[in-house]
């Protein structure tokens, strides 16, 4: 099938290549020149596993182009995505302001019966809203073209984001005619071999169950969160009772491991989006709203730590300190730093005249747009670099290679012996035994300190 898919970031960049992968022909819509010019000679804008080799390849095939002429797209696709941005207006709620401008545009150049996808997370009535963009600019041209809008929400996992495509658990379709299902089966049959993984129903049912999705996993985070610093103050271990809720079938170990708060492009902006949706509609949403508040407050978690460790009062005990940060992005395998933890840190240990010297496998070139060049930032080429002449480690992404350190040599390089772990990687009898203070998410004040 020919598809066009406006968007060249996340969602559209992964969801057009995997398309292109099983034999759809793809052409995908930015308005950014050299980001086009540059997917066209296989410079991927993200860091995703898997990715650029298959962007690459099916460039080169012809079944995956990249273009800044939406006309040209329009007339190529059966199927039309808008995958575009909605990032958080300034009260939470979603921006659709790209959408809607991509919806206009369809319907300036559309000529032919066709069939829009939302793939933009989007509130509950959008398709309603980009259905009467594309209407009204058909009217202003004269046109009826007769036209459906499906939603058709991404499930995508930043850092596993190609295989969630590739093999999806479940595909969502939201529509009012039973043809444009029709559509959209054919167009997914390539992953729907082994089982029919189509999930069918209602427009507005299928908005509501990316957001639904999002605000659950954000609030079993938040909950571990919440039970992390309980533990904390009642002197129990978070990942031993981690242990015994995980093993519960109706709980189960998805999304219960506590840590420094989750950030990235989704859960925040999804649970802000839904909790101001629903307070438009009159109703407040408290376990939402209680969601978020918990997430804004651990973020601040890992720096409370530090100032326990070094508690002289006004941050003295900090100032003047220099602090190795393993971990940027908000998660591994991925160099998103939108929201992430690592954000909030270091502007508390700048704010209290520390020194940072940081790395990430990924996310170097991202925190170097992101900061800036400054005095008290020290950009490192590998892990035990950013620890030379540091007085102490502060773990903030889970990335698989921090996990085994050499402790011994840790203990060497750290001037004041202490790792303040805001993901809980490490085992605090091995890590003390090795003459190292230790500070995680819910597991108690080191013994060392």
């Amino acid at each position: 099938m020919r598809v066009a898919i406006f968007g060249t970031g996340y969602v559209g960049l992964v969801t057009g290549t995997c398309l292109a992968e099983v034999g759809h022909d793809v052409v995908c819509v930015d308005i950014d020149q050299a980001k086009v010019d540059g997917l066209g000679r296989g410079i991927i804008p993200i860091y995703e596993p898997g990715l650029e080799p298959m962007v690459k390849a099916n460039h080169a095939s012809g079944r995956l182009a990249f273009t800044t002429e939406a006309a040209k797209a329009i007339d190529h696709g059966e199927v039309i995505f808008i995958a575009v941005g909605t990032p958080p207006d300034e009260d939470g709620s979603a921006d659709l302001q790209y959408v809607l401008a991509v919806a206009r545009t369809i319907g300036r150049h559309l000529a032919r019966p066709t069939v829009v996808v939302n793939k933009s997370t989007v509130p509950v009535g959008t398709a309603d809203k980009v259905h009467a963009a594309i209407a009204e600019e058909l009217a202003a041209r004269g046109q009826e073209i007769a036209f459906d809008v499906v939603s058709n929400p991404e499930f995508l996992k930043e850092g596993d984001a190609v295989a969630d495509c590739m093999r999806p658990d479940r595909i969502v379709i939201g529509a009012k005619n039973a043809q444009a299902v029709t559509v959209l089966r054919r167009l997914y049959a390539p992953f729907n071999r082994n089982r029919d993984r189509v999930v069918e129903m209602d427009v507005r049912s299928a908005e509501l169950t990316k957001y639904a999705a999002n605000a659950m996993l954000a609030t079993k985070i938040s909950f571990m969160n919440e039970i992390a610093n309980i533990a904390e103050r009642v002197g129990a271990d978070i990942e031993q009772v981690r242990q015994g809720i995980g093993s519960d079938p109706r709980i189960g170990w998805h999304f219960i491991y506590p840590g420094a708060g989750y950030g990235g492009s989704c859960f925040p902006k999804d649970v802000q989006a839904l909790a101001r949706t629903a307070a438009q509609h009159g109703h407040q949403p408290q376990l939402l709203n209680a969601v978020e508040a918990v997430n804004a407050a651990q973020k601040g978690h890992l720096f409370e730590l530090i100032q326990r460790h070094y508690d002289r009062g006004e941050d003295e005990g900090v100032r003047g300190k220099t602090f190795a940060v393993w971990g940027l992005a908000f998660k591994p395998n991925t160099d998103d730093m939108r929201e992430a933890p690592s954000r909030r840190v270091l502007a508390q240990l700048w704010e209290a005249g520390a020194k940072v010297q940081v790395f990430d496998p990924e996310a170097m070139d991202e925190a170097r747009r992101v900061f800036g060049e400054r005095d008290d930032l020290v950009f490192c080429d590998s892990a035990f670099a950013a620890l030379h002449e540091a007085d102490a480690l502060v773990v903030v992404t889970e990335w698989k290679q921090f996990r085994s350190p050499d402790f011994a040599r840790m203990r060497e390089a750290l001037g004041d012996a202490v790792v303040f772990d805001g993901r809980n990687l490490y085992d605090p009898a091995e890590i003390e035994a090795a003459g190292l203070a230790y500070y995680g998410i819910g597991r108690g004040r080191s013994v060392h300190a």
